[in-house]
């Protein structure tokens, strides 16, 4: 094969036989010899189960996605893109998946013994994890080319083929979310397995993407509804099942060393230390700055009366005062100075005190959650003065040194779970313009008893800092997928992307992203030299004044150089 068939390659049980032998080989597993059996063929798609990242090292499904306005990043985190790259994972690692579910595709109806029924749910299994794939790069780079089958150097056609049109893969997509919807039978009461309830939950998410896309983006409103529609219809059938239900605490979700047992999830991945742990509490309480949450996202949370930072009748300051304490760094035998903000934090929404630190911590004022080692390396800082609490577990205390160890923590990381579902089907609901207050209190208004908030209406006061040119029903329900997803599987960046708001990443027009805790009172008694601080006294991360400039031809990826080489009828996105 020539090289451009690379793009399609991938690994376990994907090559061909050599068609100049008459016998495949006998010390080793071919698609021949491997798929004869439903016990091989689960042990075959177990693997679509460990490309869900969940938590990482580094890297991974959260806190790590760091181009949106939620998160600070020292120097201002670029866009991923500025140039057309060499090469580029998000267009090559989903084909080789899909070559992968192609290959499951293409065994089962072929193994004896299996019931037609077992046979459905595997390929329901398998044409699920294809859509999901396909939707990754759609998701990316829009046209792209819908595969389904193993390619060879035959397959001309795709190869070195135009790029099929978005809409076309989509229904395509469309179409494997139904047939696994319909079909997938078994693990039904799993929490860690593929199973309808998975199905059902990737086909909300994708088709309210391609729903909202098509209605802010392609401004085609027929395509928008039937998306829309199929959203919603996926997200009531999981929310009828009265399988699930919401956990009584939001912190659990992502701090649980074991969530068995968490009505809320639908699919989470399970760690264990020894065997396959993560990093992300290192991360984000370690030595390292920590990349905390924005002046932006921090005043996005409503106060308790729940109304926005514009109208609200209670403290609307967010200077915290001076507290000397002793941290738990080890580091001081006498009390210390640093800046609390629990007072500010007891008006808002209790999921933002869940999401960061009552103690602000930056450069010069490092502070330690956590018991440490008599070392600067056991205070954490942020680059905008928040810490980053969300994921932390108190239990760890108890061994400290798993607690700062980038294969140390085995907490279980969310994949789908309940939350989405609600937060899905509210906003399909309303982009629909059908939303009643029936569907706000079985969606929103559920997760706002969690924790305390008053109840959303069909007919909210006004957001002075609505600033998406929606109603402002809609911009209540974005706002509340905003704070309960913080720092959750990079939704905040795709959600404004679909919305058509990617411009609000644009640090120039929009500074607060650039802006973290107001710490310039305290100059007297924190040594803030080592922060940057704007004339209101906020720290400013920006290292020197980078900035960060939309372009519409961000709103996709380029194709990468090395495909657009080897076939020049890829073509490239607009403006690369």
């Amino acid at each position: 094969m020539k090289k451009f068939l690379l793009f399609f390659a991938a690994g376990l049980l994907l090559t061909s036989c050599s068609d100049l032998l008459d016998t495949e080989p006998y010390d080793q597993f071919t698609k021949a010899n491997y798929f004869t059996n439903e016990t091989n063929v689960q042990l075959f798609a177990n693997y679509f189960y460990n490309t869900f990242t969940g938590y990482g090292s580094g890297s991974g499904d959260y806190y790590f996605n760091f181009l949106n306005d939620d998160q600070a990043t020292t120097g201002i985190q670029p866009w991923t893109y500025t140039a057309a790259p060499g090469t580029a994972s998000a267009w090559d690692n989903p084909y080789v998946e899909i070559r992968r579910a192609n290959t499951l595709i293409n065994a089962v109806p072929g193994i004896d013994g299996m019931s037609d029924a077992s046979k459905n749910n595997w390929l329901g299994i398998g044409r699920l994890y294809r859509a999901w794939q396909h939707f990754k790069v759609v998701r990316n780079y829009g046209d792209c080319y819908w595969v389904e089958k193993e390619l060879d150097s035959s397959d001309e056609d795709i190869l070195y083929g135009a790029r099929q049109p978005r809409n076309d893969v989509m229904d395509k997509i469309l179409e494997d979310l139904n047939f696994a919807c319909d079909n997938i039978s078994a693990n039904e009461s799993s929490r860690v397995a593929f199973n309808k309830y998975v199905a059902l939950s990737m086909k909300a998410e994708i088709c309210l993407f391609e729903g909202t896309y098509c209605k802010y983006v392609a401004k085609d409103n027929s395509r928008s509804n039937k998306y829309l529609t199929e959203a919603k219809n996926a997200c009531n059938e999981i929310m009828k099942s009265e399988k699930f239900s919401l956990n009584a605490s939001y912190k659990a979700n992502f701090d649980s060393e074991n969530l068995a047992g968490n009505n809320e999830m639908i699919l989470y991945k399970h760690y264990n230390y020894g065997s396959m742990a993560h990093g992300t509490i290192d991360y984000t309480c370690g030595s390292t700055i920590v990349h905390g949450m924005t002046k932006d996202a921090f005043d996005s949370y409503l106060f308790t009366d729940g109304k926005p930072l514009a109208s609200t009748s209670l403290d609307k300051s967010d200077e915290g005062k001076i507290v000397k304490i002793i941290d738990n760094s080890g580091l001081y035998e006498e009390p210390q100075p640093y800046i609390d903000i629990t007072d500010v934090l007891a008006n808002r929404d209790p999921r933002l005190a869940a999401q960061v630190d009552n103690i602000l911590q930056f450069p010069g004022c490092g502070y330690a959650r956590f018991p440490g080692q008599k070392t600067i390396s056991a205070q954490s800082t942020s680059s905008s003065g928040y810490g980053v609490l969300l994921f932390d577990n108190e239990k760890y205390a108890d061994n400290n040194a798993l607690r700062q160890a980038t294969n140390g923590n085995w907490t279980d990381a969310p994949i789908f779970w309940y939350a989405q579902t609600l937060l899905n089907y509210a906003e399909a609901c309303a982009e629909l313009g059908s939303i009643s207050q029936s569907d706000l209190d079985k969606s929103i208004n559920l997760l706002r008893d969690r924790v305390g908030m008053p109840h959303l209406t069909t007919s909210p006061d006004a957001d002075p800092a609505n600033n998406m040119g929606v109603s402002a029903l809609i911009w209540e329900i974005r706002r509340e997928r905003r704070v309960e997803l913080m720092y959750c599987m990079n939704d905040r960046y795709y959600s404004l992307l679909r919305w058509n708001q990617l411009q609000l990443l644009d640090t120039k027009k929009y500074p607060n992203q650039t802006l973290g805790a107001h710490v310039g009172n305290f100059g007297a008694d924190i040594d803030l030299s080592k922060v940057d601080l704007n004339s209101d006294g906020y720290i400013d991360f920006r290292n020197n004044g980078a900035e960060r400039v939309w372009d519409s031809k961000y709103n996709l990826y380029p194709i990468p150089n090395d495909q657009y080489n080897l076939n020049k009828q890829i073509g490239q996105n607009p403006g690369w």
